[in-house]
Order: C-alpha cells, then sequence, then structure tokens
C-alpha cells in the first residue's frame, strides 16, 4: 500500500521569503549571464543519450507500447550534453538554467530533482573560468573573493597527506585516524574512492568556511570531461566551488579529443560493474558533436538550490523547494 498521506502534504516546504528569494537569485542569474553576453539556451531533458560516469546515476525511463520512442530513455544528470552539441553547431558562450535528475542518496543536500545552472564560454582558459566562478559565487552571495586551492594544497592543508604521491595504504591508514566509518563498498585497491572518502570527511568541512574556496587540479583518474594537463603530476584542469563546507559548483577546462571520450567511457562503465551497478550506453551525439570539432571552452555546472539554501541561511535544500520528492 501507498504510505499514508497527511491532510498538509500539498503545502510547500519552503516559506514564502524563501521562494522569494529564490526568485530573486533566478533573476540576479540571468542578469549576470546577460551583462556577459551569454545566450540562454533549452536542451532536452529526457533523451535517448547519458552521461557516463562512475558516480552518476541517472533515472531509466520505459515507454512502452507502440510509442515508437527508443528504450530505455533517460532523464538528464546535467544538461551537458545537449550544450556541448550546440556548441559544436556553432553557439555563441551559452548557459541554462535547468531541471536534472540523480538517483542519489536523499538528504539535506540532495533531492531527485534539482535546479542545475549549467555554462559553457569560448575560448576560456581554467583560470578565466575560475574567475568568472568567483566573480559569480560573489555576486550571487556577496561573501567577497573567492579564495583559490590546489587540491594538493587542501588535502596537505586538511589532511596532512599528499594526495598525488601517497600509496592506498598510506590514504587507507589517513582515512582510519578520520573516526568515521569506513563504507563497506569501499574496495582497499580503490585509490580514488580512498581520496573521495578524505575529501568528503577530512576536507571538504573545512572548505569555504570564511569565504568561498575554488579547489582547482584535481588527480587525472578524476577528469571526468576535463582535459588532463601535462606534466609530473598528471593533473586534470577541473575546478569546484565550496562554501560553508558544501560544494557548490563543478568546472572543466573541457575536454575536445573524442576518442579519450570513447575511453573514458568505457573506463567509467568498467568501474560501474565492478561497483555492482548497471553500464550506460557509450554510443552518444556527443561524440557525433566532438568528431565534428568542439570548440575550446570552460564549463560549470552550479547546483542552484544549495546555492538558495546558503544564501537563505537554511539547513536544508527542502526550505528553499516548494515541493520537495516526499511532496512531488
Amino acid at each position: 500500500m501507498p504510505p499514508r498521506r497527511s491532510s498538509a502534504d500539498f503545502r510547500p516546504t519552503a516559506c514564502w521569503e524563501n521562494l522569494r528569494l529564490r526568485a530573486e537569485l533566478l533573476r540576479r542569474l540571468r542578469e549576470f549571464f546577460h551583462e556577459h553576453q551569454m545566450l540562454e539556451v533549452e536542451t532536452p531533458l529526457l533523451s535517448a543519450d547519458t552521461v557516463v560516469d562512475r558516480h552518476l546515476d541517472p533515472f531509466c525511463v520505459v515507454p512502452g507500447g507502440d510509442s515508437g520512442l527508443p528504450d530505455p530513455l533517460w532523464l538528464q544528470t546535467s544538461p551537458e550534453f545537449g550544450m556541448k552539441r550546440l556548441l559544436a553547431a556553432g553557439s555563441p558562450s551559452i548557459y541554462q538554467i535547468a531541471r536534472s535528475f540523480r538517483r542519489e542518496e536523499r538528504g539535506p543536500l540532495h533531492n531527485p530533482e534539482f535546479t542545475m545552472v549549467e555554462w559553457y564560454r569560448l575560448d576560456d582558459s581554467m583560470a578565466d573560468g575560475i574567475a568568472f566562478l568567483g566573480k559569480l559565487c560573489d555576486v550571487m552571495l556577496g561573501r567577497g573573493p573567492a579564495e583559490t586551492l590546489s587540491y594538493d594544497e587542501a588535502f596537505g592543508r586538511y589532511a596532512g597527506i599528499d594526495p598525488h604521491t601517497a600509496g592506498v595504504a598510506d590514504l587507507a591508514a589517513k582515512a582510519a585516524q578520520s573516526g568515521r566509518p569506513m563504507p563497506e563498498s569501499l574496495s582497499q585497491d580503490d585509490r580514488d574512492g580512498w581520496l573521495d572518502f578524505l575529501l568528503v570527511e577530512m576536507v571538504q568541512p573545512r572548505l569555504g568556511i570564511a569565504r568561498p574556496v575554488i579547489v582547482y587540479d584535481f588527480p587525472a583518474s578524476q577528469s571526468a570531461l576535463a582535459r588532463i594537463r601535462p606534466g609530473a603530476p598528471l593533473v586534470a584542469e577541473r575546478f569546484e566551488l565550496y562554501a560553508e563546507g558544501i560544494e557548490l559548483a563543478n568546472g572543466y577546462h573541457e575536454l575536445l579529443d573524442p576518442q579519450e571520450l570513447r575511453g573514458r567511457m568505457a573506463r567509467a562503465n568498467a568501474q560501474r560493474r565492478a561497483d555492482g551497478k548497471p553500464t550506460l550506453p557509450e554510443e552518444n551525439r556527443l561524440l557525433a558533436a566532438m568528431e565534428s570539432g568542439l570548440p575550446e571552452s570552460t564549463g560549470v555546472a552550479l547546483g542552484f538550490d544549495r546555492l538558495v539554501m546558503l544564501a537563505a541561511g537554511a539547513k536544508s535544500v527542502d526550505e528553499v523547494l516548494a515541493f520537495p520528492f516526499e511532496r512531488a
């Protein structure tokens, strides 16, 4: 039987003050992008294509019947694929305020359906992308210029370890010092898994407390769709924005090589199989777009609900959403 609903379930979980603030921040966002000559676009939320990532789990939609639609379809975890197709087709710098969907653990910082702000600026370097994100953060939150900190500096400062040279045993030993329970699914040879554990449990809670911070130069093994910069150590030209210990945005100096993308999707699916997750389709229209020529750009995805939550001084995204999952 479905859960019994109370007579108050029709009401929003956000107060009107927070909903007005949300609308004001949306207005401020659009003004900011307009001032920087960026075009607002819309791309499909439901597609036969989906981002292939070890940690991103999309909702699957099976049309059924005689609809003639592809089977399965996917609710998008971000508008990334569609927006990059527009870039390859000759668009200017673009942004989108999109509903996105992820099957992640429900909690104070995540609702399965959420609002993502994503943008791509042509010809930007990673340094340009970091500067633009910092400027937008200041306009939206008014907390002053963001601090910049490399990934290895963040780990050295808050975890006392070099994330690029430490072995798995050293990372596991440092994780044990945190006093946090270890996930049963964390394999002893999963180096990135241990780095993620240390980031979440020891580093992230101390980021962006006095003012927002942007962490950059992630390990090459965590590149996702960012390009890798040659050198020692190899690093991904990827950066993330944190405020009050909360991750707000993830940015890439974008990968342009379609063959490299094929390899990364295959590796991500191999990791998903090892994690006991279903694999995701590796053939998609993004590959065709990249083969035709994706222009140089930096892209950023920002979690708008979390941004509003911080601006409102709230403790949960439910306080800034009209109807979270349980009342959807």
